[in-house]
C-alpha cells in the first residue's frame, strides 16, 4: 500500500469547533442587572434619606428644640391626619387652581411676546425699555399694589403669579430664539423653505430646551409668590394652612404644610419634564 495512506492504528482527531459564549459569558447575568437598576434608582434618593433621617434624629438627641422643630414623623402623622380629614386637599386645591391660572395665563402671554421680540428687531426696539423696567422689580414688592387695585380676593393674587410667571418664561424664549445655530437656518433657507415654515420646523424646535427651562422656572416661582400672598390675606390655601398653624401653635401642622409645598413643586416639575422630553424627541 501506498505509504501515503494513513495505517489504522492512526487516531483520527476530530475537528475543534468553537462553543457558543454561554448567557453568563455574553453579558451581564439577570442579578447584576437588577442590583444596577437598584443602585440607580436609590443613588438619587440618598441624600432625601439622608435629610429625613437627621430631621427625625436631630431633635431627638436635644440637638435643637423638638416644640420648634418635631421629628419627621410627627410631622408624617400630621400630613397623615390633615389628608385623611380632607383639610389638606382643600388648601392644595386653592393653591394649586390659583397657581396654574396664572401660570397658564403666562405662557400663552409670554411664548409669543418673546418669539415676536427675538425675530422682529422693530417690536424688540419698541419693547425692550418696558422689559427692562419691570422685570428688574420683585413681584413681591407689587404685592401691595395689586391688592390696592384688585382687592384681597383671588384676582389680586393670581395676577401676582401672572407676573412673576411671565418674565422667566419670555426671556427665556427670546434667548432659545435668538441663539439657533445660524447654520441650521442658512441650511434650510438654501432648500427653499419659506419664513413661516423655517420658523416651524428649526428656529422652535431648536428653541424648546431653552423655552422649556423658563417654563420650568416659571412653574417655582408661581408656588412661591402664591405661597406669599396666601399669608398676607386668604381663607384657604396652603400658605393660609402655613399661617394659621404657626398662630394657633400648630407646629406639625405647619411642617405639614410646607413638605405639602415641595411635593407640588415636584409633582409640577416632573409633569413639566415629561412634556419636554416628548416635545424635543428629536434631541439625542
Amino acid at each position: 500500500m501506498s505509504s501515503a495512506l494513513a495505517s489504522p492504528e492512526t487516531p483520527i482527531v476530530a475537528p475543534e469547533t468553537t462553543s457558543a459564549p454561554t448567557v453568563s459569558e455574553s453579558g451581564p447575568g439577570l442579578g447584576s442587572r437588577i442590583a444596577a437598576t437598584v443602585v440607580r434608582v436609590l443613588k438619587p434618593s440618598l441624600a432625601i434619606i439622608a435629610l429625613l433621617a437627621i430631621w427625625e434624629l436631630a431633635p431627638r438627641f436635644g440637638l435643637v428644640d423638638e416644640v420648634f422643630l418635631p421629628p419627621f414623623s410627627t410631622v408624617f402623622g400630621a400630613f397623615v391626619d390633615l389628608a385623611q380629614s380632607g383639610e389638606l386637599w382643600e388648601h392644595v386645591s386653592a393653591s394649586l387652581s390659583r397657581a396654574l391660572t396664572g401660570f397658564s395665563v403666562a405662557v400663552v402671554i409670554a411664548i409669543p411676546l418673546g418669539i415676536a421680540i427675538a425675530w422682529y428687531r422693530p417690536v424688540a426696539e419698541f419693547l425692550n425699555p418696558v422689559l427692562e423696567l419691570f422685570r428688574n422689580t420683585a413681584a413681591l414688592a407689587l404685592l401691595p399694589v395689586f391688592v390696592l387695585i384688585l382687592g384681597i380676593g383671588e384676582e389680586s393674587k393670581v395676577a401676582l403669579v401672572i407676573y412673576a410667571c411671565t418674565f422667566p418664561i419670555l426671556l427665556n424664549t427670546i434667548s432659545g430664539v435668538r441663539t439657533v445655530d445660524p447654520l441650521l437656518i442658512k441650511s434650510a433657507s438654501s432648500l427653499g423653505l419659506p419664513p413661516i415654515r423655517l420658523f416651524q420646523k428649526v428656529v422652535l424646535p431648536a428653541a424648546v430646551p431653552t423655552i422649556f427651562t423658563g417654563i420650568r422656572m416659571a412653574a417655582a416661582s408661581s408656588i412661591l409668590v402664591l405661597i406669599a400672598a396666601e399669608m398676607v390675606g386668604a381663607k384657604a390655601g396652603l400658605g393660609y394652612l402655613i399661617t394659621s398653624s404657626q398662630l394657633n401653635f400648630q407646629i406639625p401642622n405647619m411642617y405639614a404644610g410646607i413638605v405639602a409645598i415641595a411635593l407640588l413643586g415636584l409633582f409640577l416639575n416632573a409633569v413639566l419634564v415629561l412634556v419636554e422630553r416628548r416635545l424635543s424627541r428629536w434631541r439625542a
